[in-house]
């Protein structure tokens, strides 16, 4: 099986009851993720994190430059064939949700609970992301 890398945003609001985390739906499979694309030649992972935040959730916000860790994944591509991604997931503290974006029409996307969001995504090693997180500092 070829090996892929991808380039994840962890979008994530602090309110006075917690945090939220932004989930999106896969457009294949409806299920719940976090956005996440390809590289892009001289695009920076980070800067890329926040690109597909916007495109896959009309999301706008700070970046970090570092991740907070990885996962991996099992992607069926649209040729059939199967990769394993790792993907590198960097946190973006939210500050604005465009009212329309991109893939808006094709995705759903919503702000739930950091345990909530630990229960709806099924992949595993995200799943173990999401309990480890914790925000950084403003």
């Amino acid at each position: 099986m070829i090996r892929k890398r991808q380039y994840a945003a962890l979008p994530f609001v602090k309110l006075r009851q917690g945090i939220k985390i932004c989930l999106i739906t896969s457009r294949e499979t409806g299920r719940w993720i976090i956005p996440k694309g390809w590289p892009q030649r001289g695009m920076r992972p980070d800067k890329l994190a926040a690109l597909e935040a916007y495109e896959e959730a009309g999301l706008k916000g700070q970046t970090a430059r570092d991740a907070i860790g990885s996962f991996s994944y099992v992607k069926v591509m649209d040729d059939g064939s199967e990769a394993e991604c790792d993907v590198t997931v960097y946190p973006m503290l939210v500050e604005e949700q465009a009212k329309t974006w991109p893939e808006k029409s094709e995705r759903k996307v919503s702000w739930v609970k950091l345990k909530k969001a630990i229960r709806l995504v099924d992949d595993e090693g995200l799943s173990k992301l999401l309990r480890k997180f914790s925000p950084p500092a403003a």
